[in-house]
């Protein structure tokens, strides 16, 4: 183990000292003062103000940085700001009484201000050699990375050029190190430094990169795409809780259908969701299989009118169709429907968990949904009452529109529970009678009553 973490330094610091020769010293960063840029205070959060004024007063360096300068830059309300400085966190802690230090990998101070958290980490350093502040695994990933630096220093720990513009509170500027405005101006989203050695350092910066060119309507550098394409294995590697974590905010962002459509392209989507993928190549009845395309376009509709997708029913979307291929192998075995239905959909979500891990309450929601459909078809008697009162009655009902809409499910099925669960309960008594019988006892025939025959034999008298 000693031996693999000498080897690991010695490639580090030749890729350090080739970094160093090719990176700007801080007299060559660009400064652009307020009047060249359209950040106003105005447009930043009053947490975030008396967080950046309070460092700088206590002698220390304070910065906006990543995100949320990218966003004010597009004219973009942030979804949060994020502070950085010289202070290092317990200096940071020492300042703000309502500061609580979190984070393993990389130290970072929270301060809070009622529901708001302004997040300040401090520059982060060079790390040119491994220490217990620092932690790579065999393949070259950071697991720890606690090691401190300068301003200089800090922009090369960032990911994309236009998310290490530095917002100065002290002048109003906007600092840049590594050409961030001018890919900012031309809609580019380039890594900073090497892609196949930052994508090896943290894999995950390849969904990052998707995330935000579909966000942003950014283009990426080809450096970076080709990088993509040669590493998209390499995502393997990351724990599945943070493949998880990493799948929402790529498909929960309102983006959710072109997002899809560029994991493909670059082969990251077969990783995140491997059953899916194969799914996906097998054509049904000649058509290819629209449900998953129906469910993102509609989850982006959903947030753009401002109401609320659920992580379970999208990913009850995404393994519907690999749920109902591997059922009907089963049923081609000769087992029974239900059961079928209910090994394959344990299969699936324990496949599915390899990948990116499902939170307990998530899959049972999944399973819900799935189990629901089938008693959609029972419109007799008390059944369909007993089901519109189920807790996820609507779920597994919007489920069964997805599919009628794409071929999965009888359309008239589908209108019939609209109708339903819309009439009043007399209308809906009426709807779940059972026909009435054209052969039977009420069919209009007159009934026929036969007297007893009288005796005709003569009486006898005693």
């Amino acid at each position: 183990m000693q031996g693999v973490k000498t080897i690991l330094n010695f490639f580090k610091k030749i890729i350090s000292s080739v970094r160093n020769e090719t990176e700007p010293v801080a007299a060559k960063n660009k400064i652009y003062s307020r009047a060249e840029h359209n950040i106003s205070r105005s447009m930043i959060s009053e947490s975030a103000l008396k967080v950046l004024y309070r460092l700088q007063r206590e002698g220390f360096e304070a910065y906006l940085v990543g995100g949320c300068v990218r966003d004010l830059l597009l004219g973009r309300e942030p979804k949060d700001f994020d502070v950085v400085t010289n202070a290092d966190p317990d200096q940071v802690r020492k300042v703000f009484r309502n500061c609580r230090l979190i984070g393993r990998r990389f130290r970072l101070a929270h301060v809070h201000f009622g529901r708001e958290i302004i997040e300040v980490a401090t520059f982060r350093g060079a790390g040119e050699e491994q220490s217990d502040k620092q932690v790579l695994n065999n393949e070259g990933r950071l697991l720890r990375d606690n090691v401190y630096g300068t301003i200089e220093e800090d922009v090369w720990r960032r990911d994309f050029s236009v998310n290490a513009l530095y917002y100065n509170i002290k002048d109003f500027s906007v600092v840049d190190f590594v050409g961030g405005m001018a890919d900012h101006k031309a809609g580019i989203l380039r890594l900073i430094g090497d892609p196949e050695m930052r994508f090896r350092e943290d894999p995950v910066r390849m969904l990052r990169a998707v995330r935000f060119a579909v966000k942003l309507g950014f283009k990426l550098d080809s450096d970076c795409e080709k990088a993509i394409h040669n590493d998209a294995q390499l995502l393997a590697s990351i724990p599945s809780a943070r493949l998880y974590d990493e799948a929402l905010k790529l498909f929960l962002s309102g983006y959710a259908l072109q997002t899809f459509e560029m994991l493909r392209h670059y082969g990251l989507f077969q990783v995140l969701f491997p059953s899916t993928e194969n799914s996906l190549a097998i054509e049904e009845n000649g058509f290819p299989r629209l449900l998953l395309i129906k469910a993102l376009e509609n989850s982006d509709n959903r947030i753009a009118e401002g109401k609320t997708v659920t992580a379970y029913f999208l990913w009850a979307a995404f393994l519907w169709e690999s749920v109902q291929i591997l059922a009907k192998e089963k049923m081609k075995k000769g087992e029974v429907e239900y059961i079928a239905y209910q090994d394959a959909a344990s299969e699936i979500i324990a496949r599915q968990i390899k990948s990116t891990a499902l939170p307990r309450h998530i899959s049972m929601a999944m399973r819900e949904v799935w189990n629901m459909q089938p008693k959609f078809n029972a419109r007799i008697g008390s059944k369909p009452s007993r089901l519109i009162g189920h807790p996820r009655f609507r779920a597994g009902y919007d489920f069964l529109l997805l599919r009628s809409e794409t071929g999965g499910a009888d359309p008239e099925l589908a209108a019939w529970w609209t109708r339903y669960q819309n009439a009043s309960e007399n209308e809906q008594r009426k709807m779940t009678q059972p026909p009435r019988n054209s052969q039977g006892s009420k069919s209009g025939r007159k009934r026929s009553y036969h007297r007893k025959p009288k005796d005709s034999a003569p009486k006898t008298e005693s």
